[in-house]
């Protein structure tokens, strides 16, 4: 008897010791160092009279193998891309161009994957005065299917920034053909979202000009959204 009892407490140790662990735990996103976020970035190394190579510094984050820097042209949209295990990386930019740069963390034992924030900076250059960031569209994302509200309207939302902290004005151009060329609106630097009607069933096409007092401009590109 106090043989069976010993063999069954045994049996439920081992169970209980050789349950499921459950999944691996997934990376972190990484926290942005430098260039500093709404930036100009004049720490570069020349490597010609039209480019500087750039060092970009990140924290780490947990349980992370190894990250993926991404840094865009913001005048191009053209990405580049650069894999490492450390927690900065170089690459070669245009001098004078807005950029918006971003890192993902990978773990090879997850199939998750984390990104950070998106930072924009500006890449110094000869210029003395800087064009507005390119407004960042937030809502509605491009090819997203939204409902209309008791108004028949869609609040259309964006975000900007400015080197020189000098922007006077977005303009918002909005129609259901593309490119958008009907000016819906025009704001002050503080206001970055504007109500517009819609109809049902219908696609739209929508972007931001970004006007500061210097007469510089910039434009988010194009998005689409789809009305129910």
């Amino acid at each position: 008897m106090i043989r069976n009892i010993i063999r069954l407490s045994i049996v439920a140790l081992l169970v209980s010791c050789g349950g499921d662990d459950g999944p691996p735990p997934a990376p972190k996103g990484a926290a942005l160092v430098f260039p500093e976020e709404n930036s100009e970035c004049t720490t570069g190394t020349d490597i010609s009279e039209t480019s500087t190579q750039v060092t970009f510094r990140w924290m780490a984050s947990d349980n992370t193998e190894s990250y993926t820097l991404s840094v865009v042209n913001l005048d191009t949209n053209v990405p580049q891309n650069i894999s490492t295990s450390s927690t900065s990386a170089s690459l070669t930019i245009t001098k004078g161009t807005p950029y918006a740069w971003s890192v993902t963390s990978r773990n090879s034992a997850s199939d998750q994957i984390a990104s950070s924030a998106t930072w924009l900076f500006y890449n110094a250059g000869a210029q003395t005065t800087y064009a507005p960031f390119p407004a960042q569209l937030v809502s509605p994302t491009s090819g997203s299917t939204v409902q209309k509200d008791i108004a028949n309207e869609v609040l259309l939302e964006w975000s900007g920034a400015d080197v020189d902290n000098d922007i006077e004005s977005f303009e918002v151009l909005f129609s259901d053909t593309d490119p958008p060329t009907t000016s819906v609106g025009l704001t002050n630097a503080s206001t970055m979202e504007i109500p517009v009607g819609v109809e049902s069933g219908t696609v739209y096409y929508w972007r931001v000009v970004t006007t500061d007092l210097e007469g510089n401009s910039s434009d988010s590109g194009v998005f689409d959204f789809k009305v129910l």
